[in-house]
């Protein structure tokens, strides 16, 4: 079935792979680096503006998807990554160590990224059909966590004693995948010259292209709904991880003969992290090709239920077994959801403004990641028992929110285009 899918597609999930798997093994350590080098108010402070750097460039890159194209933004994206990697590597070189050179390089790597992304989503959608798009969301995710889990295995080992050497297998890769991007990823969306002409740069046309996509309620509610699904799964690594931390009494847990080892509630933590990778990583291929051809709402929606009640579980529970079955149905529930929601996220969006959209969507995940900070002031004050039902309740409104957008958008549309019946 890989096969059947369009090569920019083939091609793109390629180049991630390569890309993530270096990259897991330098940026998720990348807090260690600098509060080695400078402190950990700074090393916070350093990454949160990272992060804010690439989410305004995201939000800028959407809109110049939509003007100048895909692949133009992509080759950008691909240039500038080349150019920030290649000054890392020379800011931690056996003869030059430069913190600073590095935050600066790694900012451009962000902007870069937020440049690439939202045209390569966008370009995503132009090229897959409403049947293949499940099946292509759902192998992009088994790649995408595949990739991450080599990455950090090989990069816990070697991100303290081979960094430089690291960086340079980034830069090389970086060099392979440029010239994949310009060789092989043909141009899907060609911007009308004369509208391109009229459409400038500046910051007032980006506010005005971000106006009209807020204005698209079926798309905000819709959004809303993968804000509340994902604000449950950052609690994992803040208000579980804490709770586990401090909770879980260590204890020896025996495995094979006298084999034995002492687990506490980050090694547990830990675990159920491998766990729920292990899952992803075996059983996306069958579960994507379960959900083929079936109606997508339904699965998103007991996807959405699955997920809530494994993590409403980890949020008080400190029994060892039933928090593997936890994560067992979790990871069922986000198998089901991820690959339909994305799926359905690629018909609700306008198609004239596709890099606008994937670029705005990109809230999910961001303000997803400050709900799940503020987890562990508010778990303080309600506990276990009220987080695990205050999960349950992100994954309700999960469902009415995407359900509420979709059923807008399927009036809009019988409105403008009659013969359109549904998503």
């Amino acid at each position: 079935m890989f096969r059947e899918l369009h090569p920019n597609i083939r091609i793109r999930i390629i180049i991630s792979f390569l890309s993530r798997v270096v990259g897991s093994m330098i940026f998720p350590f990348m807090a260690i680096y600098f509060t080695r080098e400078m402190n950990a108010g700074l090393a916070g402070i350093l990454l949160m503006a990272n992060v804010l750097i690439q989410f305004a460039a995201s939000l800028y890159g959407g809109y110049l998807a939509d003007t100048l194209g895909r692949k133009r933004m992509m080759v950008l994206g691909e240039w500038m990554k080349i150019f920030g990697f290649l000054g890392m590597v020379a800011a931690n070189s056996p003869w030059w160590i430069s913190p600073w050179t590095t935050f600066f390089m790694l900012a451009i790597v962000g902007v870069s990224s937020g440049l690439e992304n939202p045209a390569a989503e966008a370009m995503l959608i132009d090229v897959s059909t409403k049947e293949t798009r499940a099946f292509m969301y759902s192998i992009n995710y088994w790649a995408v966590n595949l990739s991450i889990m080599l990455g950090l295995m090989i990069g816990g080992w070697l991100f303290k004693s081979h960094f430089f050497e690291l960086l340079l297998a980034l830069f090389l890769i970086s060099l392979i995948t440029l010239w994949m991007t310009i060789a092989l990823i043909q141009e899907t969306y060609t911007p009308d010259p004369a509208a391109s002409r009229s459409k400038p740069l500046g910051v007032i046309p980006l506010l005005q292209s971000y106006k009209t996509v807020i204005g698209d309620l079926p798309f905000v509610w819709f959004t809303l709904g993968g804000i509340a699904v994902l604000s449950i799964e950052f609690q994992r690594n803040n208000f579980i991880s804490v709770r586990l931390a401090q909770e879980f009494i260590p204890r020896t847990i025996g495995l094979w003969g006298n084999l034995q080892f002492e687990v506490d509630g980050v090694k547990l933590l830990s675990l159920l992290t491998v766990e729920n990778t292990i899952m992803i990583v075996l059983f996306t291929a069958v579960v994507a090709k379960w959900i083929r051809n079936k109606k997508e709402q339904p699965i998103m929606y007991l996807g959405y239920l699955l997920f809530g009640a494994g993590y409403a579980f980890l949020a008080f529970s400190n029994h060892v077994l039933g928090l593997f079955i936890a994560v067992f149905v979790l990871s069922v529930g986000e198998l089901l959801y991820v690959p339909t929601r994305q799926s359905i996220l690629a018909e609700i969006v306008d198609d004239s403004r596709r890099g606008a959209y994937m670029a705005f969507n990109g809230f999910v995940y961001q303000i997803g990641k400050i709900i799940g900070a503020l987890g562990i002031i508010l778990g303080e004050a309600i506990g276990g028992y009220g987080m695990g039902l205050l999960y349950l309740c992100f994954a309700i409104l999960g469902i009415l929110f995407s359900r509420w957008g979709i059923r807008q958008r399927v009036k809009k549309e019988a409105i403008n285009a009659p013969a359109k019946s549904e998503i």
